[in-house]
């Protein structure tokens, strides 16, 4: 007669397989969670969703228009800082100098305080493909307004490093609260200098 395995010899491997399965269950269903919960970063225009912005070869540089994230969309300053950089960015594509300045610091105005040299400096100049990605506190009530769009200008006028027709551009921008709103202030050797690269 064949003696059987005690019964608790064959539960002793139970236990691991039971710890392993249950675990791996536990992490699929907390990654799942992490997945179906994180908010995605899509551009909307005036509340309504958007598709991704990108520049079309075909048509460069792209809208004028400016898009935000959702995170920017809910933002408590989302709707006062979105309608200053459109009307930047508006100003630059019309050659506008008279209502650029309506959208800058006094420090930035004091920077280009001539109509003649501004126009100089965007005389082909044309902006599209806007989307502001964040906005962030920064000192004393100010803001950080990280952003990217795409430039088309002739090579000519294209910055030493970048001679290019068309640049997309990533950067930062402070801005700080005067007269009654928000404007954008000047960058400083403690800012991070804008990212661009050939389209």
């Amino acid at each position: 007669m064949t003696a059987q395995p005690p019964v608790r010899s064959r539960q002793r491997w139970l236990v691991p397989v039971l710890v392993v399965v249950l675990s791996l269950t536990v992490g699929g269903g907390l990654l799942a969670r992490e997945l179906y919960q994180r908010p995605e970063a899509k551009p909307v225009d005036a509340g309504t969703v958007a598709p991704p912005v990108s520049a079309d070869p075909d048509g460069r540089p792209g809208s004028g228009n400016v898009e935000v994230t959702d995170d920017v969309a809910h933002h408590p300053e989302g709707d006062a800082v979105r309608p200053v950089i459109q009307a930047y960015f508006d100003s630059i594509n019309s050659r506008d100098y008279a209502a650029w300045k309506k959208t800058v610091s006094v420090q930035r105005v004091q920077q280009k305080p001539s109509a003649e040299s501004w126009a100089k400096d965007f005389r082909s100049t044309k902006d599209g493909s806007i989307l502001i990605y964040r906005i962030e506190p920064a000192a004393h009530g100010s803001l950080r307004v990280l952003l990217a769009f795409t430039s088309t200008q002739s090579k000519e006028d294209a910055p030493e490093n970048l001679k290019s027709g068309c640049i997309h551009w990533r950067l930062v921008w402070p801005m700080v609260f005067q007269n009654g709103g928000f404007k954008i202030d000047t960058v400083d050797s403690t800012g991070r200098s804008p990212e661009g690269e050939v389209c």
